[in-house]
């Protein structure tokens, strides 16, 4: 048997982990974040599966049982767990593909956002004073502006409608991403690797998008995180206005305007889809929260 002094260093040493497990064990060390996570994965299973897991089609009507209770008050029944609302519908049915309409424009939103984002952001920083000063303050237009009101603005301009909420949300939170991107891109372009790249004969686009992009990721990816939950909570609030999702729709925000006539008889009305906005927004933050931890080695524990 070889004595064990007698090994290298390098042999002795056990491999370093790989890059996925340094980061689940950064991101697992936030047990909120991993609690987020968790509730975050059910919501969109739900979401996904919706026609399997839901009991009745979200537009199914009840006559003859309108407004029923949920199971646990006094008169209702385990056949609507939840209770219906005041056209006979099941809640708990509504609920479940109302979580697929608010992820699907959460995550559209944070989509399209994060691509014109980046491209918009590049721009700025390669192309030249004139570009950046003009888009720069496009996106300063946009921020003086109240995001609720510059969304309903946008809305009032193309109309109610489930895509149109998608745009008007994406045109609020479009700063974000643009001048994130811009602040990182034109922070690496003063460094050695780049000066290197282009020495080397790389092309601005080539260098751009292969040599700085990726090394700006990191911020952004963290921002569209956290941009889902916010795009889920303005939807929701340009939908109970009645200027998001249309009826009859199954839409957290427009279950809360349906409902807020019987906030006083029928609280569940109400509670069932505010809690659903809280929940599934809260879950977000956290995850997002552990994933900035885990992206950024400055937060983590030693």
């Amino acid at each position: 048997m070889a004595d064990v002094s007698t090994l290298s260093p390098a042999a002795a040493s056990p491999p370093p982990p790989s890059p996925w497990k340094s980061f689940w064990w950064a991101f697992s060390e936030n047990k909120g974040a991993v609690a987020g996570l968790v509730v975050v994965v059910i919501v969109a299973l739900l979401a996904i599966f919706a026609d399997v897991v839901a009991p009745y089609s979200p537009n199914e009507q009840f006559r003859d049982a309108v407004r029923a209770a949920p199971a646990w008050a006094e008169g209702g029944s385990t056949r609507f767990l939840l209770g219906t609302d005041s056209l006979g519908r099941d809640h708990l049915s509504r609920l479940i593909h109302g979580a697929r309409v608010s992820l699907f424009i959460g995550l559209s939103v944070m989509a399209f956002s994060f691509v014109i984002g980046v491209l918009l952001g590049l721009a700025c920083a390669s192309l030249g004073q004139a570009v950046d000063v003009l888009i720069t303050r496009v996106m300063d237009l946009i921020m003086a502006v109240p995001s609720l009101v510059l969304a309903i603005l946008v809305v009032a301009v193309l109309g109610p409608s489930l895509a149109n909420t998608i745009i008007a949300v994406t045109i609020v939170y479009l700063p974000r991403y643009v001048r994130l991107l811009r602040a990182s891109a034109m922070a690496e372009l003063q460094k050695d690797y780049v000066t290197a790249a282009r020495v080397a004969g790389v092309g601005k686009w080539r260098l751009m998008f292969f040599t700085v992009l990726p090394n700006c990721l990191a911020p952004l990816i963290v921002q569209a995180a956290l941009g889902v939950s916010d795009a889920i909570l303005e939807a929701a609030a340009l939908g109970f206005l009645g200027l998001g999702a249309q009826p009859p729709t199954a839409e957290w925000g427009t279950m809360l305007a349906d409902a807020r006539e019987f906030i006083r008889s029928d609280p569940w009305l109400v509670t069932l889809p505010g809690l659903a906005i809280l929940v599934t927004v809260v879950s977000i933050n956290l995850a997002g929260d552990g994933l900035r931890d885990a992206l950024d080695p400055k937060m983590r524990k030693t």
